[in-house]
């Protein structure tokens, strides 16, 4: 089998020849791996079975110096300081994904002012018209391609926002929140509608919802607000390409709104994180509705066991939410503590999991 056909065999609920792989490192881990081995494509050294696609970059940005009037923190702005396409200030702290978050929109409160603002255009012909050459290259070689739109709304509302602010608008300015929602949702709308019309095998949308023991909001509060989104953004895919799988990431403890997210058409979970959520049980309950995609630690497993202890617990989760229906993964990107070794036997005891056994 192809990786192509490999990974849709396990969205069918088909055995595979082998059941499929993939993983992705932190910057530490990646500079590692190319003093280790001369390259610098994981996927491509290891022969991962999937690809992600993107949009191109803007060429330049809006001045985004207004919405930060003071500097951010007072000037001189610090080493690392960027801001992104959506105006968001980041300042890099120790290590991956410590990072301090500079919300433009902390000073904004009405409406017009949500009209003013520069979202990024991704309609631009140069952010998107390569998709499908890059889509049917990948395809050529066999591969399985995504379509990658994580931060698809809440994460990104409050990284504009900040997360305070925004949870008192949902209370106090809603209308303020349904249009800073609303443009969102359409910008990533007619961006999910471009992957499915490029030709991707799935979407990977996801906002993290979830902490490490329940959600992060109400489930009415996900129902209220970010519900509809969502449901626009699949809808938006689905008029490309009605049988296009979707796949929804959140960290943590989503169980509460699973039925939610089935309700809206998603088709597979990202990442079923063992340390938050019963394997056993999310596969009894939603098994026939879902595919997991994730399933192996990196908080536990990955970081901290041994190699041989990798590959047992790798069988035992294959065993739980597999074998038919599931695609075992790290269920997060892979950590400065995780060493080699056990990236090496998660690589090797998947291989050789006997699928037909």
């Amino acid at each position: 089998m192809t990786p192509r056909e490999r990974t849709r065999s396990v969205l069918e609920r088909k055995m595979p020849d082998r059941l499929p792989r993939e993983f992705k490192l932190t910057p530490p881990l990646m500079e590692s791996f190319m003093e280790r081995t001369d390259s610098s494509d994981p996927a491509e050294y290891y022969a991962l079975d999937v690809r992600d696609v993107f949009f191109r970059s803007p060429e330049g940005l809006p001045d985004f110096s207004r919405y930060y009037p003071e500097g951010v923190p007072p000037l001189p702005m610090p080493a690392g300081w960027e801001v992104g396409e959506w105006g968001v200030g980041t300042v890099p702290g120790s290590m991956h994904h410590f990072i301090h978050i500079e919300h433009p929109m902390r000073g904004l409160s009405g409406i017009a002012d949500l009209k003013d603002y520069p979202f990024p255009d991704l309609t631009r012909p140069d952010r998107h018209r390569h998709l499908e050459k890059q889509v049917q290259s990948l395809h050529d070689r066999g591969l399985f391609v995504i379509g990658f739109m994580e931060w698809t709304i809440f994460e990104i509302a409050w990284h504009m926002r900040g997360m305070e602010a925004l949870f008192d608008d949902f209370a106090f300015n809603p209308d303020f929140a349904a249009c800073l929602l609303g443009r969102i949702a359409e910008i990533r709308s007619f961006q999910a509608r471009r992957y499915a019309e490029a030709g991707v095998d799935m979407l990977r949308i996801g906002d993290d919802v979830g902490t490490q023991r329940s959600m992060l909001m109400s489930p009415a509060m996900y129902r209220r607000w970010f519900k509809p989104c969502h449901a626009e953004v699949i809808r938006a895919a689905r008029s490309a390409n009605p049988g296009l799988h979707v796949s929804y990431h959140s960290d943590g403890n989503c169980r509460a709104v699973i039925p939610d997210l089935i309700e809206i058409g998603v088709t597979v979970l990202n990442p079923v994180q063992p340390e938050c959520l019963d394997l056993g049980e999310v596969r009894r309950e939603f098994g026939r509705d879902l595919i997991f995609w994730g399933g192996v630690g990196t908080q536990t497993t990955m970081p901290f066991q041994s190699p041989e202890e990798v590959c047992r617990t790798i069988r035992r989760t294959i065993g739980t939410l597999g074998p038919t229906g599931y695609f075992p993964c790290p269920t997060h990107v892979l950590e400065p503590e995780v060493p080699w070794e056990n990236i090496h036997a998660y690589l090797e005891a998947v291989e050789r999991y006997e699928v037909a056994g």
